[in-house]
């Protein structure tokens, strides 16, 4: 008999993991246990949740005619509800797990008695110290008076587990009681019932099971939380350099902005006004940027713009090819991912170089990837140099750095320069409709 029911406990548990694991599937009530302060809208919908899932295992138990009594988890769900959720959707959760036993087999007490056990866990709730700490309870008593005696460690969070634990013994103390003092099994199912008079072990692995029954979930729960947690921050993280990255300009630009204004001012008052007019575009673009990806025309008017400022220093040294192909001017591209290249071509390129030359753009769309080519007939970069062009500097290794945070692998980026006849930069990455 003892073997009998103990195989019921074990399957008990794994009923409790395996409901966990249906729940923690459905992402409105993953959004559910993230929020950590809720419309009572949505603690409603959080009982009907666990009422479904717990509910819906007494609905089982009691069409099998008590035959699957592993399925009866309604006293750690209601107390769950009401950890997790708080007074109201522990109060409803509670409610609605126990209608199926109610209508269906009349067991009327398993209402009062979920109903209070679900207003007991919104008290715990209540009494966490902070809410991760709900998250943190551990059944194994040693590990927690461990943590008692642990330097630097809050003992209220100690005494906070320990308090859960007590009252999820209580809560089987108090099944166990009303199924002594009711005649029958018919207002309250319990695993007494079928169980003559268990002994002390047999009363301890039906307080063993009902503690671990009620952490399983906790822990499965926490897990995905977590995972989830850590993916919004990976995705913070991920946004925020890509703005820190987007946002980068050569400081040496607007130094030799405003000295040229600072020169034109004099001589050249009309051309000053322009030159200040096309740097305030500049900078206007960068302070209100707040998407990661733009229109290939927004950046070539960008460009222009930047182009403009650059060839009032360098006169008609510095001259610009537009080769973009008419069928790419409205694919997206990451934002400000020419402009640091075109800014290499000058400064390590052209600048040096008695004569000017020319900066060209091309794009071509094959085998749905945008194909992007900038290319100059500057002065090259040395074979030493191009092997680390891509670890140092914010041109081309911010550029890189953009596109393997938003590609992955799924990118490629080349630069093949030759000295004295000039560098090309090609880069290749699929199609980004729809991901604005």
């Amino acid at each position: 008999m003892l073997e009998q029911h103990l195989v019921i406990l074990l399957m008990k548990l794994a009923v409790s993991a395996a409901l966990a694991s249906i729940l923690g599937r459905s992402s409105a009530f993953l959004r559910m246990l993230t929020r950590e302060e809720r419309t009572t809208p949505q603690r409603l919908q959080m009982a009907v949740g666990f009422a479904v899932i717990f509910g819906g295992g007494i609905v089982l138990r009691v069409l099998t005619q008590n035959n699957y009594q592993a399925l009866d988890l309604g006293l750690e769900g209601a107390l769950l509800a009401g950890v997790l959720g708080g007074y109201v959707t522990g109060l409803v959760g509670g409610i609605l797990i126990s209608l199926p036993a109610c209508l269906m087999n009349g067991e009327w007490m398993a209402m009062l008695l979920y109903a209070g056990l679900g207003v007991t866990g919104g008290l715990l709730r209540d009494l966490a110290p902070s809410k991760d700490d709900i998250w943190r309870f551990s059944p194994y008593l040693d590990l927690t008076v461990y943590r008692l005696f642990r330097a630097k460690y809050d003992f209220r969070v100690t005494l906070f587990h320990g308090f859960v634990l007590l009252i999820i013994i209580f809560a089987e103390f108090c099944r166990w009681a009303l199924s002594q003092l009711l005649p029958d099994d018919r207002f309250l199912y319990t695993l007494y019932s079928s169980w003559k008079q268990p002994d002390w072990l047999g009363m301890l692995l039906i307080y063993s099971s009902t503690i671990f029954a009620f952490a399983i979930p906790l822990k499965i729960w926490n897990s995905i939380r977590q995972e989830q947690l850590l993916g919004a921050q990976q995705r913070l993280l991920t946004e925020a350099r890509l703005r820190a990255l987007t946002s980068q300009i050569n400081p040496h630009f607007l130094f030799n902005t405003l000295n040229t204004v600072n020169s034109l001012i004099r001589t050249n008052p009309e051309q000053a006004r322009t030159v200040v007019r096309k740097l305030s575009n500049i900078l206007r673009r960068l302070l209100r940027k707040d998407e990661n990806l733009s229109p290939l025309r927004d950046e070539i008017s960008f460009i222009n713009d930047y182009l403009s400022i650059e060839m009032t220093r360098f006169g008609e040294k510095l001259r610009f090819v537009n080769e973009t192909a008419p069928d790419t001017l409205d694919r997206l591209i990451p934002s400000m991912l020419l402009q640091p290249i075109i800014e290499n071509s000058i400064k390590h390129g052209l600048s040096s170089k008695v004569e000017g030359g020319v900066i060209t753009l091309r794009t071509r769309v094959r085998d749905e990837r945008l194909h992007i080519e900038i290319e100059d007939d500057g002065v090259g970069v040395e074979e030493s140099k191009l092997a680390t062009m891509f670890d140092s500097g914010i041109g081309v290794s911010n550029v890189n750095e953009r596109l393997h945070v938003l590609f992955g692998d799924d990118y490629r980026m080349d630069v093949d320069s030759r000295p004295g006849e000039g560098t090309r930069t090609h880069i290749e990455f699929p199609d980004l409709s729809g991901r604005r």
